[in-house]
């Protein structure tokens, strides 16, 4: 990024993106994941999630900062260890890979991450998923990885804790200072490792603020007044269309 010679719709598309990023982290389910391969289109794989972090740990702190007192910090001690494991992983993977790689292995785990929205949805039973260290270590491997490479951990992360069992707002808030903790450690690895951090793009995200702080404001007010099907279902599609146009 040479300057800021975005075109007028661009302008518009991140703060788009920026207002989904706020929702998101007050509890409107999957909407972030439309914001990935929309700014892997505009900037580049790698690139994109330089870019997205910072917007992410903006929303992180609002999200703390409503939901905190409501985090099961037992299973976040369980998650952030194997996390860690994850991120290291995709670190090493992200650096060896071209970008068009890195599109692509973003765009298959936006597509695992829709798979596991939709299978959570069809699961009214009782989930089958034990409370042991192995499942623990699993998701945590995966959700690192996938935060790393794309930002995608979401879905990963909300299949542990719905088989944890815990109440809406005990997910809420062991989510948002899971995201919080990442997200910030995250933050000097594309700094000094990907490069993909610099203070061009600080001051573009900076400029997205009064965006996500809208999103988060909508996300909690309008979160009721939406109708929860139709709202997943074009979330899902838009998604969907978004990562097979980063395969293309």
């Amino acid at each position: 990024m040479h300057g800021f010679d975005f075109s007028t719709l661009q302008w518009i598309l991140f703060a788009v993106c920026a207002l989904l990023v706020g929702m998101s982290k007050v509890g409107v389910p999957g909407v972030s994941m439309l914001v990935v391969p929309a700014l892997a289109i505009v900037f580049g794989g790698k690139a994109s999630a330089g870019f997205l972090l910072p917007m992410l740990m903006m929303a992180d702190v609002f999200a703390v900062s409503y939901y905190h007192r409501h985090a099961e910090w037992k299973y976040l001690w369980k998650l952030l260890p194997w996390a860690f494991v994850g991120i290291g992983i995709a670190l090493w993977v992200g650096h060896v890979v071209n970008d068009e790689w890195f599109k692509n292995i973003m765009a298959v785990l936006v597509f695992l991450c829709i798979g596991l929205m939709l299978w959570k949805d069809r699961q009214r039973k009782e989930q089958l998923f034990p409370n042991t260290w192995w499942f623990a270590a699993a998701m945590g491997v995966l959700g690192g990885f996938a935060t790393m490479i794309g930002n995608v951990a979401g879905p990963i992360f909300a299949i542990y804790l719905l088989a944890m069992h815990l109440p809406k707002k005990s997910f809420i808030g062991t989510g948002a200072w899971f995201f919080l903790i990442v997200n910030f450690s995250k933050f000097p690895l594309h700094i000094l490792v990907w490069k993909t951090i610099n203070w061009q793009t600080l001051t573009l995200n900076v400029l997205m603020l009064p965006s996500i702080a809208l999103g988060a404001f909508l996300g909690i007010v309008l979160v009721k007044q939406i109708s929860e099907k139709l709202y997943r279902t074009a979330v899902i599609v838009l998604t969907a269309l978004s990562a097979f146009l980063l395969l293309i």
